[in-house]
């Protein structure tokens, strides 16, 4: 028989200011452009569309690439990815020219905005200019290698993702949805007893995570295991009824002639 095979979905979230602290001078207008720098970010995330207005008046004013990568912000919590990343590449490239090491902490964001947007080739081209600044280090430089495997995936790059991914596990293995990435990828390059284990890797760090669920059942389902993907796709129901994955799920249990749990 054959199984309805179904790609975990990636909730991306609105990409955060992960920007390095600026170095302490004893310039009170460092200070100045530091505390305006929180206000705009702060505003960004509660009220989006006020701090779009704020964050380009203050470019208009001055405000460079700091103010630039907050509009960016607003942008993505409005998920407006495509303006967002935009503003991001331009706070990266204003930040290049200025040889602030926070460029690539810009293209980072500017390629996770630029996934988000469904535009994986500008995203990959993001993403190789922030791994090759050479500045990121630990958990950040291992998500833009997630990142970048996320982007490659999305351009049928399998091999060159599977590399990122593994990078990605070696720096920031402490994120389920790295893992789980790394199982789904693993089953679409046949890879079942990577799959496995990498799944039940994610599952250790994130039992609760519909996603998890629906990729356990989609591995289940690709290695001949009806029983099992029934029961994984019917607890990614149970789990979050209501979420994304819940509703693949439900997708995948409509080809057999049982009814889908309802919540």
């Amino acid at each position: 028989m054959m199984f309805l095979l179904l790609l975990a979905q990636s909730i991306i979230a609105p990409p955060a200011p992960n920007v390095p602290p600026t170095p302490a001078l004893p310039s009170a207008a460092i200070e100045t452009v530091e505390a305006h720098y929180d206000r705009c970010v702060d505003l960004a995330t509660a009220d989006p569309a006020r701090g779009v207005i704020e964050a380009t008046a203050w470019h208009s004013n001055g405000g460079g690439f700091i103010s630039r990568q907050c509009l960016g912000i607003a942008h993505a919590n409005q998920q407006d990815w495509s303006a967002a990343a935009q503003q991001f590449t331009m706070a990266a490239q204003e930040a290049e020219v200025a040889h602030d090491a926070r460029a690539a902490h810009y293209w980072a964001q500017a390629g996770n905005a630029w996934i988000a947007a469904g535009e994986p080739a500008k995203a990959r081209a993001a993403l190789d200019a922030a791994l090759a600044a050479g500045t990121l280090e630990g958990l950040q430089r291992g998500e833009a290698q997630f990142d970048r495997g996320r982007a490659l995936v999305a351009t049928g790059d399998l091999e060159s993702a599977r590399a990122d991914v593994d990078r990605a596990l070696e720096l920031a293995g402490g994120d389920p949805l790295i893992w789980l990435a790394s199982a789904a990828l693993a089953r679409r390059m046949d890879d079942l007893p990577r799959a496995r284990k990498d799944i039940a890797q994610a599952f250790r760090l994130s039992s609760d995570d519909p996603s998890v669920y629906l990729e356990i059942g989609n591995i289940a389902a690709f290695g001949g295991d009806e029983a099992g993907a029934k029961s994984a796709w019917s607890d990614a129901i149970r789990v979050a009824p209501s979420s994304p994955a819940a509703a693949s799920a439900r997708k995948a249990l409509q080809q057999f002639e049982t009814d889908p749990p309802k919540p």
